[in-house]
């Protein structure tokens, strides 16, 4: 799938010539005194939040461009507990986008392997609480090029996570993201991992949120998503792609030795109507699943529901999909009445007309627009209810054999379905 040279990531420097403790005051914001210290600290240089302190985030930090360097979360972090304050500082023109935001060459941003040390706490529960969703800050965007993502620990994030689109050659491991509702309040938007850069390997990581746990965009070449847990979002995701027509590239992708508990989706590829490009080389496979309602879901008739009904199969699409595999999948489908916490309609806006709610999987695709599309080793998903699964395909829009018979109606698995 991947070349193995393809994430072989460059070894960082492991000593650094210069070490700046980033300084706490009790009460104040402790990010000016790291700004400052870049002019200084951006290369050849260690730039460590100490363990034992409570850092104060109460205003972002752009690390710029860093070279040979890096941050190490060893203490604790906290962002303002205000929501107003998070939100003045999102609206002004100087904003980098992100609350954290680092560039450069061999990079490293870590946390560390004591539990109790190492968080950083954005106090979501509260923007959840009051369904506030004005000038959300994202939380680290980690665009570089040799990087490496490690140990680090964010603690009831507000929304979107990491981000390494448009990185190159970064791996990510042993991170914990914890984006827990104590409440009836849902975690809206709190992506785990915006995937679109080339060449990443992300692994070994714990994800407990209320969105996708990755999300592969337009620009990926080369992501390796691996031995991860994900709970609660909704899926490993490609897309949303082809937005407004625009033109979107995503190839040699590849999913395997995953755990989805409670997710909404497991696998998921989502373009839009009218969108253009294309997307190859996509494997999902090894992946195991605990109450998820859509196991398998393509659909190449993404839309915005604000803006009216479901366009018809007779719009445009030019959003070619070739080689996309589903292999070996086990465990339940959530077939039993529900209702997901991000819905906010009726009808829900995952909602499939005509799906009885035990489909396995779920192609909604256009006509000569795929190739080599399949689904195999596949029988040991099961509806919870012992119910027989069912599948959604349409015949006349795909001519190859996809792993199982292309009907709306039970899964019945072909030859090429059973293939190991």
């Amino acid at each position: 799938m991947i070349a193995a040279a393809a994430l072989a990531l460059l070894p960082l420097v492991s000593a650094y010539s210069k070490t700046f403790v980033v300084p706490h005051i009790d009460g104040k914001d402790d990010s000016p005194a790291v700004v400052a210290a870049l002019a200084n600290y951006s290369s050849d240089s260690l730039i460590l939040f100490k363990k034992g302190v409570t850092y104060n985030l109460w205003t972002p930090i752009n690390f710029g461009t860093l070279k040979n360097s890096e941050v190490a979360f060893e203490g604790n972090a906290t962002y303002p507990t205000d929501i107003a304050t998070v939100q003045a500082e999102v609206a002004k023109s100087t904003f980098p986008g992100h609350w954290i935001k680092i560039a450069g060459t061999n990079v490293t941003l870590r946390g560390t392997t004591d539990p109790n040390w190492g968080w950083i706490d954005s106090h979501g529960q509260q923007w959840w609480d009051a369904v506030q969703q004005t000038n959300r800050p994202h939380g680290i965007s980690f665009v570089v090029t040799n990087g490496v993502v490690k140990d680090m620990k964010l603690w009831q994030p507000i929304a979107w996570n990491f981000l390494f689109n448009g990185g190159k050659n970064i791996h990510a491991f042993n991170n914990r993201i914890h984006a827990v509702s104590t409440t009836k309040a849902f975690p809206f938007n709190t992506d785990g991992f915006a995937a679109g850069g080339t060449n990443l390997l992300i692994e070994n990581n714990h994800i407990v949120n209320g969105d996708d746990c990755i999300t592969v965009g337009s620009g990926a070449n080369g992501v390796h998503f691996r031995n991860n847990y994900c709970e609660g979002g909704h899926g490993m995701s490609i897309g949303s792609l082809g937005k407004a027509g625009a033109v979107a590239s995503v190839q040699n992708i590849l999913f395997e030795n995953v755990v989805m508990k409670n997710h909404l989706y497991g696998a998921r590829f989502k373009s839009w109507t009218g969108g253009n490009g294309i997307a190859r080389n996509i494997t999902w496979r090894n992946i195991v699943l605990n109450n998820v309602p859509f196991p398998i879901y393509v659909t190449q008739n993404y839309w915005d529901q604000n803006l009216g009904p479901k366009p018809t199969t007779d719009s445009p699409n030019n959003t070619n999909i070739e080689d996309m595999i589903f292999d070996n999948f086990s465990g339940t489908q959530l077939d039993l009445p529900y209702v997901e916490g991000s819905c906010v309609s009726d009808p829900c806006w995952y909602s499939v007309a005509n799906a009885t709610g035990k489909e396995i999987v779920i192609f909604d695709l256009y006509h000569n627009t795929t190739r080599n599309v399949v689904a195999k080793r596949i029988s040991g998903l099961n509806p919870i209810s012992n119910a027989k699964p069912a599948v959604m395909c349409d015949p006349t829009a795909i001519d190859n054999d996809v792993g199982f018979v292309c009907q709306n109606g039970p899964y019945v698995a072909t030859p090429v379905g059973y293939t190991r």
